[in-house]
């Protein structure tokens, strides 16, 4: 706990110096923010004040193994104390074993591995890697990546232009990168195609890639990037015709899959890696947050055999470096965090009490006639809101719903940020039923507050 003045002190620092993440310092100054952590464990985290939370999001989604594994801190201190970076040229034991880790877990031939420092790395990483293997294969006019509209793929300047999220806002930042080609986005509750099943919905927007991919011309088409479970649009889990069918598509005119694991993979949807509910093997993968969970910056983008050997031989090398790409405390680091995993079985973990969390929260969908639809797999999951749940009407912008749900959720002891009416959920994935039954219970407080402001009449 800090002191009343040193917590003021770091609070107007912050406030004066820090730049966050999408908040304005000018707002947080009137709301009394930021609240800033002093300490963590599990689920819960202490602030300054010595007030406890339940973190409902683990970080960003990132957080795996939950806050406070000393071991994880031990690891990367030892590794610090032996060698804490590499000469040019050369690198270290703990990267190299990581990476035969990684080539170990993940599917099929996938297996060689550029470490990067966090997830929009990885995914530029990987658009670099699709378009240099097709130009070292003759198709010099292999440039265009598709994407699906609502998916989130990082910030940076290329990836920026993947998908796209009003929570990502490009305005300030065009022109778009060329070669950017958007699909739609295989959500079965909102279907932009029409379709009424997750099945329908799956065939049609797989079926609308090769839409594109034919009206672009196959000789123009890099490779198709996508989340197996797009976050951004709260969870959203396809069809299962849909990856095969992607999967099919791709092989079918020569383009590369490229799956974005950075928030799906190391047990997050109750398999090591998302991609494997449906049997498929992508020949990209990127990952990032659980393979460190978040403990030091790391993140991977692991190519199959196949596409990597396109790289071999003298003067082929890929010309991309990055200053703490295979950095060897993260590396040390993330090994014990994978050996959590496993040893634990947190991957079953999270498909067990995912299950029953998602049964809790569709128990709260018979009390709460705002909830329009509960979905997601293991412990990847989210709530949408709606103003009318035959019609699926959303709110208006005026009722700001997302703003008096932050406060509810604050007051019931969540760290718990929204900033639509879909209610994103990924804890840590050492979360007990118990810890969940605490989760649930401050939704259900903040819900029925929230409709008793609106007027919204309690379903029977």
């Amino acid at each position: 706990m800090v002191s009343t003045l040193d917590a003021e002190a770091l609070r107007q620092s912050s406030l004066r110096y820090l730049w966050m993440h999408n908040r304005d310092w000018t707002q947080m100054a009137e709301e009394g923010d930021p609240v800033f952590i002093v300490d963590g464990h599990g689920v819960r985290v202490t602030d300054s004040e010595g007030n406890t939370w339940i973190d409902v999001n683990g970080g960003y989604n990132s957080v795996n193994v939950g806050y406070g594994r000393e071991e994880i801190a031990e690891a990367a201190y030892e590794q610090m104390v032996k060698l804490p970076y590499f000469p040019n040229g050369t690198t270290t034991i703990p990267t190299i074993k990581l990476a035969e880790k990684l080539a170990e877990i993940t599917p099929g031939s996938l297996s060689r591995v550029f470490a990067v420092s966090g997830g929009s790395e990885a995914n530029e990483t990987a658009l670099k890697i699709a378009r240099a293997y097709h130009k070292r294969r003759g198709d010099q006019g292999r440039y265009k990546i598709i994407s699906r509209r609502g998916s989130y793929h990082g910030t940076t300047a290329g990836v920026l232009w993947l998908g796209g999220t009003p929570s990502a806002g490009r305005d300030d930042f065009e022109p778009m990168y060329p070669g950017m080609v958007h699909a739609p986005q295989p959500n079965p509750y909102r279907c932009e195609l029409g379709g009424e099943t997750p099945s329908e919905c799956a065939v049609r927007c797989a079926q609308a890639v090769e839409d594109l991919i034919t009206f672009h011309g196959p000789d123009t088409v890099a490779a198709v990037i996508a989340e197996p479970i797009a976050m951004p649009q709260g969870a959203a889990v396809p069809g299962d015709e849909y990856w095969p069918m992607l999967r099919q598509i791709c092989d079918r005119y020569g383009v590369l899959l490229i799956a974005d694991e950075v928030i799906c993979g190391f047990g997050r949807t109750g398999k090591m890696f998302a991609i494997e509910h449906w049997d498929v093997e992508p020949d990209i993968m990127t990952v990032a947050k659980g393979i460190v969970s978040s403990y030091l910056p790391l993140a991977a983008t692991i190519v199959k055999q196949e596409i990597a050997d396109a790289f071999a031989g003298e003067n082929n090398q890929l010309r991309h470096v990055l200053t703490f790409s295979g950095h060897p405390v993260s590396a040390a680091a993330a090994l014990k965090n994978i050996e959590i995993i496993e040893d634990e079985k947190m991957v079953e973990n999270s498909a067990e009490v995912g299950a029953y969390f998602k049964e809790a929260l569709e128990g709260l969908k018979l009390d709460h006639a705002l909830i329009g639809d509960v979905r997601g797999l293991g412990l990847l999951m989210a709530v949408e809101l709606v103003a009318d749940r035959d019609t699926k009407a959303r709110f208006e912008p005026e009722a700001k719903i997302p703003d008096r749900l932050n406060e509810k959720f604050r007051k019931h002891g969540l760290i718990f940020r929204v900033n639509s009416e879909v209610l994103n959920i990924g804890p840590p994935l050492c979360i007990t039923r118990e810890e969940v039954d605490e989760i649930v219970h401050a939704l259900d407080l903040s819900l029925w507050e929230l409709e008793g402001e609106l007027g919204v009449a309690q379903l029977t």
